[in-house]
């Protein structure tokens, strides 16, 4: 599991950037243009395939712990997506950083104190 945290925490920040980069480059006309929503789908969709591996592994998700809110939180914003769609699209690169941020949080914690998490 801990090569898989490792990698998870790069491959996120290397689609986030990526896709900044694309952005930049790019100049979107508009908000909702096909970059951005691809970027959406790549990064999320990663980030999901990430959340469901830490759920059924227990890996760094304790009760109450930030992975546990956070999975809550997530759940919670897909099961009312029809409702709260517009809302969705402007916190989700947010909820895309933090996630990015737990996970590198979570590297470092585990290269600190291998030893702890064996327990």
């Amino acid at each position: 599991m801990k090569t898989f945290k490792t990698f998870d925490a790069w491959i996120s920040t290397g689609l986030i950037l990526s896709f900044v980069l694309i952005n930049m480059i790019d100049k979107p006309e508009s908000l909702i243009d096909t970059n951005i929503l691809t970027g959406y789908f790549v990064v999320g969709g990663w980030q999901v395939i990430s959340m469901i591996v830490h759920a059924f592994t227990g890996f760094f998700t304790k009760r109450w712990g930030a992975r546990y809110i956070y999975h809550w939180l997530t759940f919670i914003s897909l099961v009312t997506i029809p409702g709260s769609f517009w809302v969705l699209a402007f916190t989700a690169p947010f909820m895309a950083i933090f996630y990015t941020g737990l996970c590198f949080g979570e590297v470092w914690k585990m290269n600190q104190r291998p030893l702890d998490i064996l327990k």
